[in-house]
């Protein structure tokens, strides 16, 4: 099939094997163009390690825990460089602007360099840590079920 506009780079179809080298690249660049910089939103989540697995960001785009500026997103959809990103993860969200499209898993710290928190959702979510700690002090665990003892106690306790 051959490029249908007089002007090379006007259309998307692909030049067969007849057409130019020239003609071939600029269909390739104008395919490109707009992928550069960009990676997909399940992928970036499992890069950033949002998520442990790319089956796990699946979930929870599709579960409606990931918005990509402001709006719901699909797994499919491009992220690029400067994006604010949303993520719920249990009771913690993260506000996030996308400093590198990055696919490749790394370490924590490479990951880390994939975003930038925003500090009210940082602060927010420091807030949070602190109330579910003061909760956990409020209510210390037990040791286990009762003792002959305590179990004698109780039964007293709730006939009266």
């Amino acid at each position: 099939m051959r490029m249908s506009s007089a002007r090379p780079g006007t259309s998307r179809t692909k030049p067969d094997s007849k057409g130019s080298f020239d003609e071939h690249c600029i269909w390739l660049a104008c395919v490109m163009k707009d992928r550069l910089g960009a990676v997909r939103l399940d992928k970036w989540l499992w890069a950033a390690r949002f998520s442990k697995t790319r089956a796990l960001a699946v979930e929870a785009i599709a579960g409606g825990k990931v918005q990509v500026n402001g709006s719901r997103a699909k797994r499919s959809k491009l992220i690029h460089a400067g994006d604010r990103v949303r993520v719920r993860k249990g009771p913690y969200e993260y506000q996030l602007t996308v400093r590198v499209a990055g696919e490749r898993r790394g370490s924590a710290k490479d990951a880390a360099l994939l975003y930038e928190e925003l500090e009210e959702s940082r602060l927010a979510r420091e807030r949070l840590v602190e109330q579910h700690r003061a909760a956990a002090k409020a209510f210390p665990a037990t040791k286990g079920p009762p003792t002959k003892k305590e179990r004698r106690d109780l039964d007293r306790f709730k006939r009266r």
